[in-house]
């Protein structure tokens, strides 16, 4: 009986996989004819604001029992594969192959996107800024070290915006071709992961040798050529380059979350749930900056981050990153930008987009 039960069950879904695979064909053929139409109105093949609508659709209605996480992964897919039926995408990242950049490019692009990596910050921009890759994704910020530098600076002087972003919860692990950790001298990362772990490798490695590294996955790449090295990196990398994990978890502190922007030409248009980037510079006179944010509080936009960053043609003088919620097109978030225009040296709108899932 239970033999017949469970039979009767795997027909049903061997039923349901049918009928899923002859929707997701349907879907594919009118996906064709957006990308015709797309083509004819010179619209982009990639649309982060439309997408970021349909997930945010497909989760309100979500039901269960899946989780919103898995219909996300789900159909992050099936989007990508019927984007690569209008038009393939091409992005760059900061590579090389299996770094945190990678893998959020992954998550967000899904895996039919054709992916580029680059060993520097600029290679990345200056690709999008020619249309070698019409798409770029940098990492912006770690929730335990704060912000990139190499990507603010690039933000300053770049013809691209700010698309989308994407958070990125960091699993670090540490790597090595052995499994042996007595025989560790080294210890290869980025700086950021080193700064991620810096109480675990105190406490179990006190004596190795730090060695920075571009990326996490160029430090699993020395660890092949170094028996006495070990990586700070992801187990995707140790699959990736064929090491052993001989930790996992070894971050300082369970919530670590990496910020990764989407780089582009062009604008996303709102989406009612979006932020906006800007750089600005404000006189170098007292109260000048308080002047400068006060249209944020007189309207009530929720100002998330502000930063400063020295420029390099001025010693000891600064610009300032922020990013905000709202979306630049709406009249309340434009009217601000006026406003902030009058207090301000220097004001640049990096970009508007949807708001990201954090992870």
């Amino acid at each position: 009986m239970k033999d017949d039960s469970l039979k009767s069950l795997r027909e049903n879904l061997g039923k349901q996989d049918q009928e899923i695979l002859r929707l997701l064909n349907e879907r594919g053929r009118l996906a064709i004819e957006v990308g015709r139409v797309k083509s004819r109105k010179g619209r982009e093949v990639y649309d982060p604001s439309q997408e970021a609508k349909v997930f945010a659709k497909l989760t309100g209605n979500n039901t269960g029992p899946l989780p919103d996480q898995a219909v996300r992964n789900i159909f992050r897919e099936i989007i990508s594969s019927s984007r690569a039926l209008q038009t393939p995408i091409s992005v760059a990242y900061l590579g090389p192959e299996a770094s945190f950049t990678h893998q959020a490019a992954l998550a967000h692009f899904g895996l039919e996107a054709s992916f580029y990596p680059k060993p520097a910050m600029a290679e990345i921009f200056r690709d999008v800024e020619r249309d070698i890759n019409p798409w770029g994704v940098v990492p912006i910020e770690n929730s335990l070290e704060g912000s990139v530098r190499q990507t603010q600076s690039q933000l300053i002087a770049t013809s691209a915006g700010i698309r989308a972003e994407i958070f990125l919860r960091i699993t670090l692990c540490l790597l090595a071709s052995h499994r042996r950790a007595e025989k560790i001298r080294r210890i290869y990362s980025h700086p950021h992961a080193l700064g991620q772990c810096r109480d675990w490798l105190r406490k179990n490695l006190p004596d190795c040798r730090q060695i920075e590294t571009g990326s996490t996955a160029e430090a699993a790449r020395r660890v092949l050529e170094d028996r006495g090295g070990a990586a700070v990196a992801s187990r995707i990398a140790a699959t990736t380059y064929g090491l052993s994990v001989l930790n996992e978890g070894i971050e300082d502190y369970p919530e670590n979350a990496t910020r990764f922007l989407v780089i582009g030409k062009g604008a996303s248009k709102p989406t009612g749930d979006d932020k906006t980037s800007i750089l600005f510079a404000t006189p170098h006179v007292p109260g000048a900056l308080h002047q400068a944010l006060t249209p944020f509080s007189k309207a009530k936009v929720n100002l998330l981050r502000i930063e400063s960053h020295p420029m390099r043609e001025r010693i000891w003088e600064y610009l300032f990153f922020a990013d905000f919620e709202g979306h630049a097109e709406e009249k309340k978030t434009a009217k601000v930008l006026r406003e902030m225009n009058s207090w301000t040296t220097f004001l640049k709108n990096l970009g508007s987009y949807p708001r990201g899932e954090q992870s």
